[in-house]
């Protein structure tokens, strides 16, 4: 049952929800859509929250980088926060230099999502509405994301319907959630010793704005090869540019999908698995989408202080966000993320978390 997490500055209440299995106790927020906590257990049973994040609502509003969140109505990044449909030119809202990240200044991460438990499948469903309009995309678009736990995973569905009538506006809409993962406990340090290994043979390069500057390239011979499993931080200092320009790992890399030998189960595949050598622990991403952006947290600089009381720093966390790729609305060659007048987009990513 939602529990009261606090007011945000303007008086709206905000809910958290617990969903607990044998294996796993998470916390989700209605502000959001926050995945504020994930108790995991380690090979010896001991449970430790793996997600960084606060304890209060009061720096989810002020300071989170995206902590644990649900971003649209476009995760990641649009090139000079302008994209063209139809032969319509769309000016967003530009957060980021230039560009637009994550949906603009006020993306559904900083908004109040209405919430229905679902008791039957252990689990709690949030939505909202998207108006026309709203950071500059165009038309009306339902959003729904259900949250279900079951034994040592973690499902989210998404659903973004375009609710324009035929004849009306199309859309471009991708979604994603930005939780910052630890294995080793959040808050616990660096990340650098979490071995990775992603089911991705080539990747997007980007400029310094960290928009992609072509098309996608092989990984092999680059920090970007992780499909044999390896420490995160085992190249951070090699000196490649691309590390360089984004200050470690803020990249799209290209899923193979089940043609390049990914298990799959229940319409998803696997897209990514990482393991913490002290703790045990492993975290296993399944996902229907085209790619997943890596993130080492360069952004962190020690200012913020987290659930233990300790200050986060950069590279203390890493993030695989599912997603279709950046920039999308504006590269015809790329996965299209249109979403035409009466269409529902539909996409699940599933987190499973194991000890060993």
């Amino acid at each position: 049952m939602g529990t009261p997490f606090g007011t945000l500055s303007d008086g709206t209440p905000v809910e958290r929800f617990p969903l607990r299995s044998d294996e796993l106790e998470v916390v989700v927020l209605s502000y959001g859509g926050v995945l504020q906590s994930v108790l995991a257990p380690d090979r010896s049973g001991h449970r430790a929250d793996v997600v960084l994040g606060f304890h209060d609502l009061r720096h989810y509003e002020t300071d989170s980088p995206f902590f644990g969140a649900l971003v649209g109505r476009y995760a990641n990044r649009i090139a000079g926060a302008r994209f063209s449909l139809d032969g319509v030119s769309y000016p967003l809202a530009a957060n980021n230099g230039p560009n637009t990240l994550h949906g603009g200044v006020r993306g559904f991460d900083k908004r109040v999502w209405s919430a229905a438990e679902l008791p039957a499948a252990n689990g709690v469903r949030l939505s909202l509405v998207s108006p026309n309009g709203e950071e500059g995309f165009p038309a009306r678009v339902a959003v729904s994301v259900t949250y279900a736990l079951s034994g040592d995973r973690l499902r989210l569905d998404y659903e973004a319907h375009n609710d324009e009538p035929a004849g009306g506006l199309a859309t471009v809409v991708n979604l994603t959630n930005h939780t910052y993962w630890n294995l080793a406990g959040e808050g616990s340090g660096s990340i650098a010793d979490h071995r990775l290994q992603l089911h991705a043979s080539s990747y997007t390069p980007t400029d310094a704005a960290s928009i992609p500057a072509g098309s996608p390239v092989p990984v092999e011979g680059t920090p970007f090869d992780f499909r044999l499993p390896t420490a995160i931080g085992t190249r951070w200092r090699e000196g490649h540019e691309q590390l360089a320009l984004a200050g470690g790992y803020d990249h799209n890399l290209v899923l193979d999908g089940v043609p390049g030998g990914a298990p799959q189960h229940d319409g998803v595949a696997l897209a990514a698995l990482v393991t913490e050598p002290a703790t045990g622990r492993r975290l296993e991403v399944w996902t229907d989408q085209p790619g997943v952006q890596l993130y080492s947290a360069n952004h962190l600089t020690g200012q913020l202080r987290g659930k233990s009381g300790r200050l986060y720093r950069q590279g203390d966390a890493f993030c695989l966000e599912t997603q279709h790729w950046p920039d999308s609305p504006n590269r015809s060659e790329f996965p299209s993320t249109t979403l035409l007048p009466g269409q529902t987009f539909r996409t699940s990513t599933v987190f499973r978390l194991t000890a060993s």
